[in-house]
């Protein structure tokens, strides 16, 4: 599978970028799945719900499903974090992962940064950044994409894709 982050600092638009990447990339014909970090307490299940009552029970991992779509929620339970790695590990077959956060992973990604983004630039301590999208011409050493040319970025993610030289076997962008 090939794998495209998006980063950059909160309120940056990442979200943004990688729901519209996801939609382009789609709409082209590929199979799109996507890993959002979040660094805050994060729960899909709410208290009440059968599935819930499984979890708060002491289940490690719950599967809920239905008609239109199934979750799996794991709990954690004192374990660390799963690494990007190992999230991927567990996705379905797809043409290409969209990771939105992640920033500290080596995997390639695309930062977000406007003129008003409060923090540096992460390209500027992140050699895995290949490109940015941004709303002014940033001094990136590489790419500068206008962040509201989706078409545009998406033809940069899949022209690297065909143009990488990675190792037989190793697809990653």
């Amino acid at each position: 599978m090939n794998v495209i982050g998006i980063v950059g600092w909160k309120n940056s638009g990442k979200t943004t970028l990688a729901c519209a990447v996801i939609r382009e990339l789609s709409s082209r014909g590929f199979t799109v799945n996507s890993i959002k970090h979040a660094h805050h307490m994060v729960d899909v299940d709410q208290p009440g719900t059968d599935s819930y009552k499984h979890r708060d029970a002491g289940a490690r991992e719950v599967i809920l499903a239905g008609g239109q779509r199934f979750a799996i929620m794991h709990e954690l339970r004192g374990d660390k974090e799963p690494t990007l790695d190992a999230l991927l590990d567990r996705l379905g077959p797809c043409d290409w992962v969209v990771v939105e956060g992640f920033k500290t992973h080596s995997h390639p990604k695309i930062e977000v940064h406007r003129r008003e983004s409060p923090g540096t630039p992460l390209f500027k301590e992140d050699a895995s950044i290949v490109a940015v999208a941004a709303d002014y011409a940033a001094d990136f050493q590489g790419p500068v994409l206008d962040v509201n040319d989706v078409p545009a970025i998406a033809d940069f993610i899949l022209n690297r894709e065909k143009s990488s030289t990675t190792a037989p076997g190793a697809k990653e962008l």
